[in-house]
């Protein structure tokens, strides 16, 4: 610990080498530019010393690993017991398409399944329904029914694999065709290990996939609680999401700010629903972004973490260790991939992914070199993946429970983050909470500003691009990409005309009908939702019943004076 006396020693000797040595250097060398700042536009210092980070907060801010506030990580050993659960998120095509993707990754060792879903699937439509045409397979599966789910998962063991799904406003659905699946591969919900992203705020924010207005929205992310709470105790109800929102043009303390604005959001909507935030909490999870800038991005985690242990502990009164917790997914910024000289995107998938594991994160996604023209190749993949295996076994890095802890710049970096995080969270209570702030479009003005200057700065050129803005080349060549077949869509689509045709449609019939009752009610859904898909209710038709009765959302359109 820093005495008063040595406090006063390092300044003056720090004044000295910036007197004697900084300055005589800077009058024949002048630094690069006048200020260093991160992407969220914190000055970087020359040099940070033990007067950046106050003694006085050293025990609560450093801490120990396993231990509240968790600021170095939520296990006691982090990676030395157990490394980051491997999870490369694919899904393209029909489902026996992406079901060969899966078996691929998983014979290469990967160690979790993270499935991508198309847009009808996403925004609940069916394969055949016009709003699909042209869209059927192209950014994730094509899931209708039961029946594609049984595709998806064949021969993949789900009581020993962990299953991440990006899905939101039909999460509760693809939830119940999950449970289904597994049924009949004779694993009960209680085994199955996992998450939904199921964050549908984050969709009003930065992303746009929403279906449903707000309020049933958050019924049916709070039924989805509920039901996992009593019957599956080891999956993650919620992927609460910063990914998109940094994709969006946010900076990291406007990722960590939102992100845990609407966390707060969804534990206040359950805690009215009647549940405990002790057994609830303890499901959640959340997702972020791994962007370019080293440094500010493990202080963010480390930030992150620290923030949500309080909130919980503090504002909802949590008292068990795992529902104080931030557990977090991080995947590589696919924002930050190029077109130009793809080969590159190697380097910054690597440093982000470095980023992730020294920031603590629980499980890891690493974007593949092409994804900036098309979906992966094989082979791309493959290098991502053996990424992340690399960091894993050849750098020694997850040997060390926090090897960047109580390096000066990395703790005040921390410290700065979460004071400039509370501040906007401070200012999204005082508006009335998240939803209140997305439906006047606070942050959404936010993240448009943030994008906006960050453009200028790379069109200026005072943010420099490798390939893009600096660096660049002529006549580069265009790299093999994987090509979709055009056939597949109709595939699909002939694949859902014929199970509607081969279906029991009376028991079809009465579980809409039994569903669209609970809807109108305060039944919880999902067990009714996992009997309507096991007599093979398509998603579309589910979502078109919550539609009669929930209506869909209109985006409002905020303008601001100049």
């Amino acid at each position: 610990m820093t005495s008063p006396h040595d406090s006063e020693e390092i300044a003056r000797q720090q004044q000295r080498w910036h007197q004697d040595v900084v300055e005589p250097l800077l009058q024949r060398a002048p630094e690069r530019q006048t200020a260093f700042p991160t992407s969220s536009g914190i000055p970087l210092q020359r040099l940070y010393t033990p007067l950046d980070v106050p003694d006085a907060d050293a025990l609560e801010t450093r801490h120990f690993p396993g231990q509240f506030p968790f600021t170095r990580g939520i296990h006691p050993t982090m990676y030395r017991g157990r490394l980051w659960t491997m999870r490369q998120y694919a899904g393209f095509g029909t489902a026996a398409v992406s079901n060969q993707r899966y078996k691929f990754l998983l014979e290469r060792g990967q160690k979790g399944l993270s499935v991508a879903f198309d847009l009808p699937t996403q925004m609940g439509y069916d394969s055949d329904h016009p709003m699909a045409a042209g869209e059927v397979g192209k950014v994730g599966v094509a899931i209708t029914s039961l029946r594609d789910m049984e595709t998806l998962f064949k021969d993949i063991p789900l009581d020993q694999v962990s299953t991440s799904m990006t899905i939101n406003a039909t999460a509760a659905t693809l939830l119940a065709l999950y449970i289904a699946v597994a049924k009949k591969h004779g694993v009960s919900p209680a085994q199955l290990t996992g998450t939904i992203q199921n964050d549908i705020l984050k969709e009003y924010i930065a992303r746009g996939t929403y279906i449903y207005p707000p309020k049933p929205s958050m019924r049916l992310i709070t039924d989805v609680f509920a039901y996992a709470a009593q019957h599956m105790p080891r999956f993650n109800t919620i992927s609460i999401s910063g990914y998109h929102i940094r994709e969006a043009g946010s900076t990291a303390v406007q990722e960590v700010a939102f992100t845990l604005a609407d966390g707060i959001a969804y534990v206040e909507a359950a805690i009215a629903a009647g549940l405990d935030v002790n057994t609830f909490g303890a499901q959640l999870s959340f997702f972020f972004n791994v962007h370019n800038h080293f440094v500010e991005e493990i202080a963010k985690f480390r930030a992150a973490r620290r923030l949500w242990a309080h909130i919980m502990r503090d504002r909802f009164h949590a008292t068990a260790p795992r529902a104080q917790m931030l557990r977090f997914h991080a995947q590589t910024a696919g924002s930050t991939l190029t077109a130009q000289q793809p080969d590159n995107n190697i380097v910054r998938v690597a440093l982000q992914a470095m980023a992730a594991v020294l920031g603590g994160a629980q499980s890891l996604h690493t974007n593949s070199r092409d994804e900036a023209l098309a979906l992966p190749t094989e082979e791309s993949v493959q290098i991502a993946l053996r990424t992340q295996q690399i960091i894993a076994h050849e750098t020694g890095v997850p040997e060390e429970i926090d090897p960047v802890g109580g390096a000066y710049a990395i703790e005040a970096l921390t410290q700065e983050i979460e004071t400039r995080v509370q501040a906007y969270i401070d200012h999204i209570d005082a508006m009335g909470g998240a939803v209140r702030a997305i439906e006047v479009g606070f942050p959404q003005r936010e993240i448009q500003e943030s994008a906006y200057q960050y453009q200028k700065d790379i069109e200026t050129q005072a943010r420099l691009i490798v390939g893009v803005n600096a660096y660049t080349l002529d006549d580069e060549p265009v790299p093999p990409l994987l090509h979709m077949d055009p056939d597949l869509e109709r595939q699909q689509v002939a694949q859902v005309q014929a199970l509607r045709a081969q279906r029991d449609n009376t028991k079809v019939r009465a579980a809409l009908q039994r569903l669209d009752q609970a809807a109108r009610g305060s039944e919880n859904v999902v067990p009714i939702l996992v009997d309507a898909v096991e007599c093979y209710t398509t998603l579309g038709e589910i979502a078109d019943t919550l539609r009669a009765v929930f209506g869909e959302h209109q985006e409002h359109i905020v303008l601001t004076s100049a």
